[in-house]
């Protein structure tokens, strides 16, 4: 029964019309589930990048006044003034 509807040369256009479009066609189920895993990559790296340029933004206002560039040079690099002493202690 169910081999002589689907010898029908409708169903059978049926069937090849929705495979087609599902697997082989440029707007496929396929190429669409891959282009939108995409963009949802991009937007994340996206909003990943714009928090790391805001980072960058606060940091480059605190490196712009000498008191900032001075407080950062003593905490990252070490560095002292003349007749200072430092202790480093680390936790």
């Amino acid at each position: 029964m169910l081999f002589k509807k689907l010898r029908s040369p409708f169903v059978l256009v049926g069937l090849l019309f929705v495979l087609w479009m599902l697997c082989f066609d440029t707007n496929s189920y396929v190429n669409h589930k891959r282009l939108s895993d995409t963009i949802d990559q991009l937007e994340r790296d996206r909003q990943y990048y714009q928090e790391e340029i805001r980072k960058d933004s606060i940091a480059l206002d605190e490196l712009s006044s000498p008191e900032g560039l001075e407080k950062y040079a003593r905490e990252k690099y070490h560095m002292k003034k003349e007749n200072e002493e430092i202790f480093l202690i680390e936790e």
